[in-house]
């Protein structure tokens, strides 16, 4: 239990390690990109055993919240954002857009429980963008007249279906079939997640070390760009759950701001430039450094 509390207690540290050994020394990346849609699958479906699944469906039921919660994470800010940043770059703007406008990271319930939230709402979020998301991503490069993406729908929806509701349905399963036993181990299940986004941390970061490492300097300028954009999306996500219970607020704030990077990073190298996709890859600095400043702020809110 020791190593368990402190895995969680510094989890930034491990987080950290991860973008840097990727850089540094990159092994097996490959392989490890191929497998971050069964790495994002075990950290839902641990996520999932430690959830109430009627939790989840109560918070679901509450469409008034869960609408604002979608309109206003996968249109409206991608959009605003976009027509901020469009006057100085259209591939920025662009790239921009298409990490902003990405579902709820799926990991997003395992970030919530790190930081003490609604981890049954922050679930919910994650469900419900997932879903939408083969819809309104296609329908907002299309609203921004963007003619170099073409995503096949049905396929996203398909693979997203499986992503999200294979680990649900398992949990079910496993929770009644040997429930002493997962409620014997569950304590664990966060450290476990950590170390997981550590080895998707490693692989993205290393797959595209040669074009991180190759221009410093305007790596580093998108760098500091792309933490803006995440207090940004902190600050909205807040803003967003006023008048929830303080736990509420960190599961919106949490859904707003740590996308799906995973996911943009796919969309990215199948249809965009190289440069969106570094770009892509890009975002996991603040992705994974930005959780512990929230933390210890939202300590005092």
């Amino acid at each position: 239990m020791k190593l368990v509390r402190l895995i969680e207690s510094y989890f930034w540290v491990i987080l950290m390690a991860g973008i840097l050994l990727g850089l540094a020394w990159p092994v097996y990346t490959e392989l490890l990109m191929s497998l971050l849609k069964p790495l994002l699958m075990v950290m839902l479906l641990l996520v999932f055993l430690k959830t109430d699944l009627i939790l989840i469906l109560r918070q679901i039921s509450d469409y008034r919240l869960i609408t604002l919660i979608a309109v206003t994470f996968m249109v409206v800010i991608p959009l605003i954002l976009y027509a901020a940043v469009y006057p100085f770059s259209r591939e920025l703007a662009t790239g921009i857009l298409l990490l902003t406008a990405m579902p709820a990271g799926v990991s997003t319930p395992s970030l919530t429980d790190i930081v003490k939230g609604n981890i049954a709402l922050s679930s919910g979020v994650a469900i419900i963008t997932s879903v939408l998301a083969p819809f309104t991503v296609p329908l907002l490069f299309r609203l921004v007249n963007h003619d170099t993406i073409s995503i096949d729908s049905l396929e996203m929806f398909a693979d997203l279906a499986v992503l999200v509701f294979v680990p649900l349905a398992v949990s079910q399963v496993l929770k009644s079939l040997f429930p002493a036993a997962i409620a014997s181990v569950k304590g664990g299940f966060t450290a476990v997640n950590i170390l997981l986004i550590f080895i998707m941390v490693y692989a993205a970061m290393g797959s595209q070390r040669t074009l991180i490492t190759g221009d410093p300097l305007n790596i580093l300028l998108q760098v500091c760009f792309l933490y803006l954009i995440y207090v940004l999306l902190h600050v909205a996500g807040y803003l967003t759950g006023y008048g929830l219970d303080r736990k509420s607020r960190i599961a919106v704030t949490i859904g707003a701001a740590y996308k799906n990077n995973g996911m943009a990073i796919v969309l990215a190298a199948i249809h965009f430039e190289p440069s969106i996709l570094v770009l892509m890859v890009l975002s996991e600095f603040p992705w994974n450094t930005l959780l512990a400043p929230f933390r210890r702020v939202m300590r005092y809110l």
